[in-house]
Parts: structure tokens; C-alpha cells; sequence
């Protein structure tokens, strides 16, 4: 039975990176592409990357119900449509999510047999490090995102399962594990994340 999956991480965690490395290795594993109202950035394709659409467009299809799950990220709206993920499913294929945690609440409502994965950077320092590394944002958006990020990773025990991405192989198999079923020692509830979450947190 195809499955539903949702993965979120504040900016910086390397969670587009995880996706990249799970859907190359998984060709039966399909991931939603969403609808946002920002521009392109100059490597983007429509269709692949994103659907771009007018706010205008984004609030008729909020006023369908064409969304899943939607939420205002930074300064834009992101969207999954509903018809879009169940298509999928019904078609046998496993479907992943890449989301923030406002959308990751809705689709849980919506499908609670989701299973849904948090990833965390393993010190606020690396998280900075990657968002300067990426060369895309200005310093006071970096300075936004990480000041957002606190509040993101705040929200990691509402997922059932957290993985630290230390060192991206090592993420990389633990959240394959999970897609297989396992990684129970990876449960959002485990008591050794809550020092990490106390550093990460400010």
C-alpha cells in the first residue's frame, strides 16, 4: 500500500539535499511539487521545482479546497494541492512531502496515517554555516532565517520521527530506514534530543 510522507527542517538543515539522495534511490517514490506564489529563482522549472502562481491564483485555490495544506513562509504562500497527492497514492506510488512544520500539521489532520520526519542540524553554527555556504540569501535574510529557525525547531516533537543531519551518509541511511519502516530509535520522542533542542533553540 503506497504510503504518505512528510519531511520538514528550518532552512539550512540540508533537507532538499536528503530529498535529492531518497528520490534518486527510490524511483517508486514521488515527490509533490507545490505551488508557491514567489518568483523563480534562475535555476527553477516550472512544473519541476515548483508551480509558480499569482497570489490571486493561490487564494482562488485556497477558496476551492485545492490544498492539502498550505502556509505563509517568509513573505510568500506555499501550497500542496490535495488532488495532486491522492492521484499518486492511488496510482501505488509512495508520496513525499518537503514542507514546513504549519503545513506538516495540516496534512497530518487531513491523513493521519502520514508519517512524518523532522530534521536538525547538529549545532546553530553549522546551521549558519550551510546558509552563508548556499551564497543565495543576503545577510539580513540569513539573519530572518535563523531567527525563524528557532521557531521551527520548536515545533520537532510534534513529528513522529527527528534525525540530526551530522553527517549527510549517516542521514541519509537514517531516514531511508525510516521510509522502510523502521527507525524506531530515531522516535521525535527520545531523550536524548532534548539537550541538543535547548542549544538549538534561542
Amino acid at each position: 500500500m503506497a504510503r504518505l510522507f512528510v519531511i520538514s527542517a528550518p532552512s539550512g538543515a540540508g533537507k532538499t539535499s536528503l530529498v535529492g539522495s531518497l528520490l534518486a534511490a527510490r524511483p517508486n517514490l514521488n515527490v509533490s511539487v507545490s505551488h508557491t506564489t514567489r518568483k523563480p529563482r534562475p535555476n527553477e522549472v516550472e512544473g519541476r521545482d515548483y508551480y509558480f502562481v499569482t497570489l490571486a491564483r493561490f487564494r482562488e485555490l485556497i477558496e476551492q479546497q485545492a490544498f492539502l495544506e498550505y502556509a505563509q513562509v517568509f513573505d510568500n504562500f506555499y501550497g500542496t494541492g490535495a488532488a495532486q497527492v491522492r492521484d499518486k497514492l492511488a496510482a501505488g506510488n509512495d508520496v513525499l512531502l518537503e514542507i514546513d512544520w504549519q503545513g506538516a500539521r495540516q496534512v497530518r489532520r487531513a491523513m493521519p496515517d502520514s508519517t512524518s520526519i523532522f530534521i536538525l542540524p547538529p549545532t546553530r553554527a553549522a546551521l549558519e554555516q550551510r546558509l552563508h555556504e548556499r551564497r543565495t540569501d543576503s545577510p539580513e535574510t540569513i539573519a530572518r532565517r535563523l531567527a525563524d529557525a528557532s521557531t521551527d525547531m520548536s515545533h520537532y516533537n510534534e513529528f513522529d520521527f527527528v534525525v540530526v543531519n551530522d553527517r549527510f551518509e549517516k542521514a541519509a541511511v537514517d531516514v531511508d530506514a525510516i521510509l522502510d519502516g523502521g527507525g524506531r530509535e530515531l522516535r521525535a520522542n527520545r531523550a536524548d534530543l532534548k539537550p541538543l533542542i535547548e542549544t538549538l533553540v534561542r
